[in-house]
């Protein structure tokens, strides 16, 4: 279907009410137990029930997007992004379709997207017709991002933000690989892809309580440089720096101001121990992705039939969820939006030179509607960036500080403020 052209719209103040608005746990609820009041949700499920499976869910969906959209004069457009996918788990093939919801900014070709999966599974991946609430997986995301849609609509931004409920990730990421192609296709700049999947429990499989946590999943080398590149970023010291490990970076700086908030666990993998989700095929595309998930997961509660056995109960179910804590992340999503999607894109590129001196010098291609730039560096033990300095211009010196040593990376900043992601300096390439 059509995704909508996107016109610009004139950047406007952040109203300072709206920027300190907070997640509604007690909405965050109904939107899970509607979804999984459809019964099933699962891609192979009947698609024109008005009450059951996953059409009616994604009708559902586009409904509230599009009341959110309708109480902020228009400013989000849905959407319906389909295609036919055929793998072992869609046999047949299937038509999945991604509902999105675009809220336009000033730029209409940059993006960030906030997602979740819409589609459910029990035990065995083609069952379509028993009940498969998926309230945690992934009603928990998907709720998270009408919050964000709710909270954000008010606001107005640089770039523009997409808010994506997907399907087929259970029978096979179908629908990531389809919007990250999209966006391809398109020639969006996509600034940050947040992906929201298992988002909202705190009672794991041994019944310890985590509550004071979220884990972000990264990747460091990126999946699509070339052995060259790779060999590169090696000999540059730029593992820890890719554009999703920045961005998994700047959602942990994000939480840490927060009050009452999660800490953010930066984990140094692109998703958990042999396992995939919706934002894989955006890392395949080359572009800045990263998963959030709880701090502890029940296994219990993840693709199983509704039942119990050996007083052990089994199934996705709503009771076994903490909505305060939903809440909480929810909070971090909105801040690593509001911020990326407020300042303008991180640099292409980002040189650096002094072999053989004192001090370290700075190139980086200019961005469009930046103000200034903000130089990080940081001693090269360090993970985190230690000091900066904001310069105009597109290059400057770094005096005493010696490239053998430290680090060296620069971000964009809006006028207001907001800053992009820390793009990674290394050597120039020819």
């Amino acid at each position: 279907m059509r995704i909508p052209a996107l016109a610009p719209l004139t950047l406007l103040a952040i109203p300072a009410a709206h920027a300190q608005e907070q997640p509604d746990p007690a909405r965050l609820k109904a939107s899970v137990e509607k979804l999984v009041g459809f019964g099933t949700r699962h891609t192979l499920s009947v698609t024109d029930h008005p009450t059951r499976g996953i059409g009616a869910a994604r009708r559902w969906f586009a409904t509230e997007l599009s009341r959110i959209g309708e109480a902020c004069g228009g400013c989000i457009e849905t959407a319906n992004l389909a295609r036919t996918f055929t793998n072992d788990r869609a046999p047949n093939g299937v038509e999945v379709v991604d509902v999105l919801g675009f809220q336009p900014g000033r730029n209409a070709k940059r993006v960030v997207i906030v997602m979740g999966h819409i589609d459910s599974r029990v035990t065995d991946p083609m069952n379509a017709t028993s009940d498969a609430p998926g309230a945690n997986d992934d009603a928990s995301g998907v709720a998270l991002v009408l919050e964000a849609a709710r909270i954000l609509s008010k606001e107005k931004f640089d770039a523009t933000i997409v808010y994506a409920a997907l399907s087929g990730e259970e029978q096979g990421l179908f629908g990531g690989q389809l919007l990250a192609e999209t966006a391809k296709e398109r020639g969006w700049t996509v600034s940050a892809v947040l992906n929201n999947d298992i988002v909202g429990n705190t009672i794991g499989q041994s019944g310890a309580r985590v509550a004071d946590r979220v884990r972000v999943f990264s990747e460091g080398i990126r999946q699509v440089e070339s052995l060259d590149d790779q060999f590169a970023r090696r000999a540059e010291g730029g593992e820890d720096d890719g554009p999703s490990r920045a961005l998994a970076k700047a959602a942990d700086d994000v939480a840490g101001k927060l009050s009452g908030g999660l800490d953010v666990v930066l984990v140094r993998r692109p998703d958990r121990f042999g396992r995939g989700g919706d934002h894989t095929p955006f890392l395949k595309l080359g572009y800045p992705a990263v998963r959030f998930t709880v701090g502890v997961e029940n296994y219990d509660a993840q693709h199983q039939d509704l039942r119990t056995e050996g007083g052990r109960v089994y199934g996705d179910t709503v009771d076994r969820m903490d909505f305060g804590y939903l809440a909480k992340v929810t909070a971090i999503n909105v801040a690593t939006i509001r911020r990326l999607a407020s300042a303008p894109a991180a640099p292409a590129s980002v040189t650096i030179g002094g072999a053989l001196a004192s001090d370290t010098s700075v190139k980086w291609e200019p961005v469009p509607g930046a103000s200034r730039y903000r130089v990080h560096w940081r001693r090269a033990d360090a993970q985190d960036w230690q000091r900066h300095v904001d310069v105009t211009g597109s290059e400057t010196v770094l005096k005493d500080v010696i490239v053998d040593d430290n680090f060296v990376g620069v971000s964009a900043l809006a006028a207001g403020g907001s800053e992009s992601l820390v793009t990674f300096g290394g050597r120039a390439r020819h």
